[in-house]
């Protein structure tokens, strides 16, 4: 096809639409990032979440030349909905169960430093057990936005120049698409963990929201061609949006309200 300059406002578009999808995904998908990273000291965590970060760029370029098979690949997300879940339940009783000394001791980063102002890092076994659990949340959460902006990126027209199987302007959009999207959340995620020490109490919300979020890959398990169980469209549908959108900002409004009512209650 002969490159028209109509096609630049088209593809500009379609990555418009593709960053702010991939926005929109991120903001869930952020708050599990900062539950995973949080019980690691700053800096630790700074890198965390750029190896995570990382490797997300790694495995999205990759993934784009496997889409056809990794879409087949509901498992993943079946393992991720299970790991999530559990995570949500484990750190829910164990929030629920913490004194009020062990609430204000973990309330910011200060337990992270020595008396000398040092910080104490972790063993390399648990950094690197972070880092993997960073992945794995990031692929499990990678498969369905990816799938999406490649229903939308073939909307586009064709360049007709050959890249791995797919048309390069398609490639490269969603590759870009993507990637904007990884780096929105790794910003979102630090925001986050900054956000759950400001405010304790959003904590116990935070593990809620794993948990939903756990509960949106369950959904999308159920749905999936070779599952069945719900109809393939159902995740996608007006209905389930607003479920899941109005469930998860329910439970950051209860989360502020009981920090906020929490440190007003110190404060007298």
């Amino acid at each position: 096809m002969e490159f028209e300059p109509s096609m630049l406002l088209s593809y500009g578009w379609v990555l418009i639409v593709l960053v702010f999808l991939e926005g929109l995904l991120a903001a869930d998908n952020a708050i599990v990032m900062a539950v995973m990273v949080k019980h690691l000291p700053p800096k630790q965590r700074k890198k965390a979440l750029f190896y995570g970060l990382l490797g997300a760029f790694v495995f999205r370029f990759i993934a784009l030349f496997l889409i056809s098979i990794i879409a087949n690949f509901w498992f993943i997300q079946a393992i991720g909905a299970i790991y999530l879940i559990y995570m949500s339940i484990k750190n829910l009783w164990d929030f629920f169960h913490k004194t009020e000394e062990d609430h204000q001791k973990h309330e910011n980063d200060d337990h992270h430093f020595d008396e000398e102002g040092q910080e104490k890092a972790v063993g390399p076994k648990e950094f690197w057990a972070t880092v993997f659990k960073v992945e794995f949340a990031d692929i499990a959460f990678a498969i369905d936005s990816m799938l999406a902006a490649l229903a939308i990126a073939v909307t586009l027209p064709e360049i007709d120049i050959d890249f791995g199987g797919m048309d390069l302007g398609q490639f490269a959009v969603m590759f870009l698409g993507g990637m904007i999207g990884v780096i929105l959340m790794r910003f979102a995620a630090t925001w986050f963990v900054e956000l759950l020490n400001k405010y304790p109490g959003l904590e116990g919300a935070a593990f809620a929201i794993v948990g939903w979020v756990g509960i949106k890959l369950v959904v999308l398990v159920l749905a999936h061609e070779d599952v069945g169980i719900l109809p393939e469209e159902f995740p996608h549908t007006v209905l389930w949006q607003s479920i899941f959108w109005a469930v998860l900002i329910l439970l950051v409004v209860i989360g502020w309200l009981t920090s906020v009512v929490n440190l007003s209650l110190i404060h007298i």
